[in-house]
């Protein structure tokens, strides 16, 4: 995984809760397409269709709030998203999205919907719009498990050590 993330910006409020990341309904697949064709569709049912590989989440505060579903992370994470910034996780999205392997990080980022950003995961800074914002810096081990691709995978390498 590369620290240094750089996309378009999707802007989102605060408190975004699972339940609009992914529908309940789409609950009984384990298909990823699925999920991806369907993220976020409680706020913008035709997100999936605008998208693109590498865009970045920026929201408020308190997202992933609700329940504890990893299918969350997972469906933004295969719709293409390369990151959420946000200004706080609720706490079982947070460890959700290490455990899938989609980046993310906390800091109060100033910008529009369409901008482009770029997150150095390495040094919690985010830069967008000529300003740099100072997160809070995943520790190493968390940011290990990113760069292995998540929590499974990361586990599965330390067991060929």
């Amino acid at each position: 995984m590369n620290p240094n993330i750089s996309g378009k910006v999707w802007k989102f409020a605060d408190h975004i809760d699972t339940d609009v990341i992914i529908p309940g309904k789409y609950l009984r697949t384990t298909d990823m397409k699925v999920f991806a064709e369907h993220a976020m569709e409680g706020i913008d049912p035709d997100f999936s269709k605008k998208v693109s590989p590498g865009d970045i989440i920026v929201a408020g505060e308190n997202f992933g709030c609700g329940s504890s579903r990893e299918q969350a992370p997972l469906a933004l994470k295969y719709a293409g998203i390369s990151c959420v910034v946000a200004r706080s996780f609720a706490r079982i999205f947070f460890r959700n999205a290490i455990n899938v392997g989609l980046p993310i990080i906390e800091a109060d980022v100033r910008c529009e919907q369409g901008d482009i950003c770029t997150v150095d995961l390495g040094q919690g800074r985010v830069h967008c719009n000529g300003k740099d914002y100072q997160g809070t810096k995943l520790p190493d081990f968390l940011q290990e498990i990113l760069s292995d691709g998540g929590l499974v995978a990361h586990r599965k390498k330390q067991a060929k050590n």
